[in-house]
């Protein structure tokens, strides 16, 4: 994380409108455990997005406690300074210097966790935390609670109530902040010029990895920590796979090569997808095929502004694909049957779109009370139409294994969206003229 642009107010601020949210108890959130690959190699740590959006802290082996009411406090349970550890694992902050760096009220080693939290609990009326997310720490929350109970008798009570705390966390993260958009605007310029380095370096015969090298080459490059998600590079008909990362496959002149991918810088996730022709022009059949996806993703993007709802820009992309569907001879019959029978999820199967930020599919909910929710500005999340023509003998041969999708991300405001990744080429002018540039 780039913590020499670290802001501990930000931090600080949100907690204290978590534990106004909470009113009253205590919430507990623990960060991401490190996680084993195989024997004694771990994955590339990777820290909760829910206690990061909360601390702003890296480190493995942590637990923010909030204690609500009045006067609310907020703590930090990390790991102490090891000299011994510092040499194998790098440094640590420890507790100390991490309550002065982080503007927590009061922090202490994490191996004081459950002696303290029965302390923390006591007289307290509700306890707050991810319910469900881990066996283990449903199980260590019984055992505080228990512990509080066990003191019955001298007159302490335990908290009567259980709340999931991320019911109010989702709702905190789909509003972004200006810090916020300014790493999303930045994720976004980086993993738009990956996907320009990857379509510059494509080519037939060359394989989708030397490709897929190519964008997380240009990720960390420019300063990204990790892709957001795999990189799917799909060419020919491993495009119509909407979850390919196998990313083995050679390059075929006359093929299109689609390319999902976006980095995360700093916690918060970029996600793009492209897709263009490997041998630098579209056939007729693909240029139809893409200016359709094309096309919906206008009508889409026209339903992105506040006020809107959710599900608004799905519906305007869909009546502009099954038009288009129907005209390429897809599908049969009318539109208004099209749309009722939903005939046209066989060429396009998923939304167009979610919400983006510290996770690629960010939190927050769609509907509330039966309703789709309305926009508001602030709120940032992909618009991504795709259209995948699988080979069958009622296709048309020139449209047969064609996998087209075209994803931007996209911010919500109280008027035209504002599009993250517009430098990103998508046009079929702009496309092939990048590509044709290249020697």
């Amino acid at each position: 994380m780039k913590m020499t642009d670290f802001e501990p107010a930000r931090y600080v601020a949100r907690r204290r409108r978590l534990a106004a949210a909470v009113a009253e108890g205590v919430a507990v959130l623990p960060t991401a455990p490190e996680r084993v690959r195989n024997r004694d190699s771990h994955y590339p740590y990777r820290f909760d997005s829910h206690f990061w959006y909360l601390s702003g802290f890296a480190e493995p082996e942590a637990v923010l406690v909030i204690v609500a009411g009045k006067e609310p406090r907020s703590l930090l349970f990390c790991r102490e300074r090891s000299a011994e550890r510092e040499i194998w694992d790098g440094f640590r902050h420890g507790p100390e210097a991490a309550c002065e760096r982080f503007g927590f009220d009061a922090a202490y080693p994490i191996a004081a966790l459950d002696e303290q939290m029965p302390k923390l609990l006591a007289e307290q009326p509700a306890l707050h935390y991810p319910v469900g997310v881990d066996p283990a720490w449903d199980g260590r929350a019984m055992k505080w609670l228990n512990a509080v109970r066990e003191q019955a008798r001298a007159g302490v009570a335990a908290p009567q109530r259980l709340h999931d705390v991320r019911a109010l966390l989702d709702e905190m993260r789909l509003l972004k902040d200006a810090g916020e958009l300014g790493v999303m605007r930045h994720a976004a310029t980086i993993s738009a010029a990956a996907h320009r380095r990857a379509m510059q370096a494509t080519r037939a015969g060359r394989f989708e990895y030397e490709i897929e090298a190519e964008l997380l080459y240009e990720f960390r490059r420019r300063g990204a920590q990790f892709p957001a998600y795999w990189p799917i590079v799909a060419g020919g008909a491993n495009a119509c796979v909407l979850h390919y990362v196998s990313n083995n496959a050679a390059l075929r002149d006359g093929d299109l090569l689609l390319i999902d991918a976006g980095c995360e810088l700093d916690g918060y996730a970029a996600d793009i997808t492209r897709t263009f022709p490997v041998s630098r022009r579209f056939s007729p059949a693909q240029r139809d095929v893409y200016e359709l996806v094309l096309e919906a993703q206008r009508a889409a993007m026209s339903r992105v502004r506040a006020g809107r709802r959710w599900n608004e820009p799905h519906e305007a992309a869909v009546r502009v694909l099954a038009q288009g569907m129907l005209d390429l001879k897809l599908l049969a019959g009318s539109l208004d049957e099209a749309l009722e029978k939903e005939t046209y999820k066989r060429f396009y199967m998923h939304r167009t779109g979610h919400w983006l930020g510290l996770d690629v599919h960010d939190t927050g909910d769609y509907k509330l009370a039966g309703e789709w929710r309305a926009l508001v500005a602030g709120m940032t999340l992909t618009v991504e139409p795709g259209l995948y023509i699988r080979a069958a003998d009622d296709v048309p041969e020139a449209l047969r294994d064609i996998g087209v999708r075209i994803e931007d991300d996209v911010l919500v405001t109280d008027g035209e969206c504002e599009v993250l990744t517009a430098a990103a080429p998508k046009s079929i002018a702009d496309l092939e003229a990048l590509m044709r540039d290249v020697a």
